[in-house]
């Protein structure tokens, strides 16, 4: 056991003291970090605003003085602040206006932005299409700003046409280059005033139909056998695929360093020279729990940034802390039983090159654990997430993702699980070790699967 804990010692020290472990240990959390910081620099589009003229031909003659004041920037500040998600969140679902068009997405993104300046101008029905379009692109604008859209309202837009039910619409000319954030703006501006217009013909009260169909959108309660709590949000819904991103990544990243590790002391030799002192199952046993420490403490230190990140937000109460237990114990547990798969690769090959093939099935079986979080966090008492929490070796992935859903499996389906993660972990170390014993003094052609399952047999 001594010498286990020393090549442990020494194989986790060598790989934690290297700078490719350093940078990449640190290259996530100062892509995320950078990201934050930089993002609001990069994509600031508060310092560029939005002034120009927008022209009107309004055969209606009720358009005009209502898209007036749908352009008037405390009308655009009302209606931004309607559509802003924070409102909303701090309202728990407030009112919403008939003039509001529901494009929460574009009011959340236009929410920073400065107010726009947006002048109207009328144009003259008299004139043809051809000589309104020219002001558009042809005309002189005034210093300071440009000609960023024309409307023609059709005739029956804020009243139909006799005998019929439909309304008319209008057509909208822009420039190639408009910005975005204003032809999204104009638009808006054109559906609140057109709404207007179409009450006030009517001789409807705006007021009045407003309060007919505001109605507040209120947050689900959760009914449980015990007690209520509030519906669970985006936060909760995320958190199983978070879980199993991070037994994902430590495993993939782990293994692949323990499999490069193996790859590398097998083609210098250090190994024929270690195995004069150690055996090969102290040796295989050393540098699997080595490279399990790395990948533990990277998965520490990721832990902790998220932990971290939650409490800054207000949000740790999303979880129960022992899913961090138990992340761990699912993470130890998947990494020896993967982790010796790859290691049994990397002591029957030569070359990296060599190894490639035969970790397609292993990443394609790691895949597969990763890619039952879905079908798993929409229904974690499922038939097939029940089965899979007992089938070696997805029943980590599987078990670690119900646990981190809002309805956990009973502690008897975990301990279970868990019993049969032990079980697959004695299974893959016995294979291992089988072909640890033949494989490391191997040079030439590379194996196959059925000459790793014949020197299990001979060994």
């Amino acid at each position: 056991m001594r010498r286990i804990i020393l090549i442990a010692r020494q194989e986790f020290l060598a790989t934690v003291s290297s700078r490719g472990f350093i940078i990449g240990l640190v290259f996530m959390p100062a892509i995320v970090a950078i990201g934050v910081l930089a993002s609001p620099r990069l994509f600031d589009l508060r310092t560029s605003r939005i002034v120009g003229d927008v022209a009107i031909v309004d055969s209606t003659g009720r358009m005009a003085s209502e898209l007036r004041a749908a352009l008037d920037p405390r009308e655009i500040a009302s209606r931004r602040m309607d559509d802003s998600p924070q409102t909303l969140a701090r309202s728990r679902g407030g009112p919403r206006s008939v003039s509001e068009n529901g494009e929460h997405g574009v009011g959340a993104t236009m929410a920073l932005d400065p107010l726009p300046e947006l002048h109207l101008v009328e144009l003259p029905t008299t004139v043809g299409l051809t000589d309104q379009k020219a002001w558009l692109n042809t005309a002189p604008a005034p210093p300071g700003r440009r000609r960023l859209a024309l409307i023609v309202m059709h005739p029956d837009a804020v009243m139909p046409a006799d005998g019929k039910s439909a309304y008319g619409a209008y057509d909208l000319y822009v420039p190639v280059d408009l910005d975005a954030r204003a032809g999204s703006e104009i638009q808006r501006s054109i559906r609140a005033a057109l709404i207007t217009a179409r009450i006030r013909a009517r001789a409807l009260e705006k007021e009045a139909i407003d309060a007919i169909v505001r109605v507040p959108r209120v947050r689900s309660i959760a009914l449980t056998k015990e007690n209520e709590a509030r519906a669970p949000g985006s936060a909760n819904v995320m958190l199983p695929f978070a879980f199993g991103s991070l037994l994902f990544i430590g495993i993939v990243t782990g293994g692949q360093s323990l499999l490069t590790s193996t790859i590398e002391d097998k083609s210098s030799r250090v190994l024929e020279v270690l195995l004069s002192a150690v055996s090969p199952v102290e040796l295989m046993a050393g540098k699997l729990l080595g490279q399990m420490g790395v990948s533990l403490a990277a998965l520490g230190l990721y832990v902790g940034l998220g932990v971290a990140m939650l409490r800054s937000v207000a949000l740790f109460s999303l979880f129960n802390a022992w899913l961090i237990v138990c992340l761990v114990v699912f993470f130890v547990i998947t990494y020896l039983v993967f982790g010796s798969l790859m290691m049994t690769i990397g002591c029957a090959v030569n070359e990296a090159r060599e190894a490639q093939w035969l970790m397609m099935p292993i990443m394609m079986l790691l895949l597969l654990c990763y890619g039952l979080s879905v079908p798993i966090s929409r229904d974690p008492n499922s038939v097939l997430s029940t089965v899979a929490s007992f089938v070696p070796p997805v029943n980590t992935f599987a078990m670690l993702l119900r646990m981190s859903t809002l309805t956990p499996p009973p502690w008897w389906q975990i301990c279970l699980s868990i019993a049969i993660g032990i079980g697959s972990v004695g299974i893959a170390l016995w294979f291992t070790a089988k072909i640890f014993r033949i494989g490391l003094l191997m040079h030439g052609k590379p194996p196959n699967f059925s000459t790793l399952i014949r020197w299990a047999r001979a060994a």
